[in-house]
This record gives C-alpha cells, sequence and structure tokens, in this order.
C-alpha cells in the first residue's frame, strides 16, 4: 500500500490543523495507522493510531486532549487533528500503515510495514 501525507503548513501557536494520509493500492479497511512524528537529531516519536475498525486509538504521551485521530474507510483516508498546537509540535509528521488484527493499534515504528514521505508542520510566531 503507498501513503500519501498532506496538510502540513507553518501555523502560528494555538492554531489548528488537520493531517491528512491517504491509502492506495490496498483495502484501506484491512489496515491500522498510525501518525508518527520526527524533528533533526531525534528518533521518530508515536503521536496516534487507530486500529482497522477505527473503535481504537491511542495517543502519545499528553497528546489525548489536543490531537484526534480518525479513518475514513470510503475516501481511504486517515486523518490527526490538531489543536492548540505550539512550538514543540514543530516536526515532519508521518503517516504508516500495518495489517494489524481486530483492534489492535501500534505504537512502535517497527510495528509498521507502510510509510508515507511525511508533511513538515512547523509551529511559529
Amino acid at each position: 500500500v503507498q501513503l500519501q501525507a498532506s496538510g502540513g503548513g507553518r501555523v502560528q501557536p494555538g492554531d489548528s490543523l488537520r493531517l491528512s494520509c491517504t491509502a492506495s493500492g490496498g483495502t484501506f479497511s484491512r489496515y491500522g495507522f498510525g501518525w508518527f512524528r520526527q524533528t533533526l537529531g531525534r528518533e521518530r516519536e508515536f503521536v496516534a493510531a487507530i486500529s482497522l475498525s477505527g473503535l481504537t486509538q491511542s495517543y502519545g504521551r499528553g497528546l489525548e486532549p489536543r490531537f484526534a485521530i480518525s479513518k475514513d474507510n470510503a475516501k481511504s483516508t486517515v486523518y490527526l487533528q490538531m489543536n492548540s498546537l505550539g512550538p514543540e509540535d514543530t516536526a515532519v509528521y508521518y503517516c504508516a500503515a500495518k495489517d494489524f488484527d481486530g483492534s489492535r493499534v501500534g505504537i512502535e515504528v517497527h510495528e509498521y510495514d507502510y510509510w508515507g514521505q511525511g508533511t513538515l508542520v512547523t509551529v511559529s510566531s
């Protein structure tokens, strides 16, 4: 499956942004998805994940109050809604996919088989 992430950009502190990850080449409803982010010199960090059914979500530490992951099977797209953004959220955001079983979600990089190219989010005044 091929993943195309989009929606990044430069925003001001306190703003919201919604990232999209569109999948092609596979049966979208059979995959669980994750979002990770990475800044220069640091390891890729888990942000959010959603199960293939969409009923189970998981979030990185402290992110759930501001971030929300969702998926639209009809559009083969996974979304990451980010609110109250701060400079600490500046990073390249990556989406990933894996044909997990049932309600399982993945929170580790090594659990995913497919990755998108990344979209840059810059939060700055």
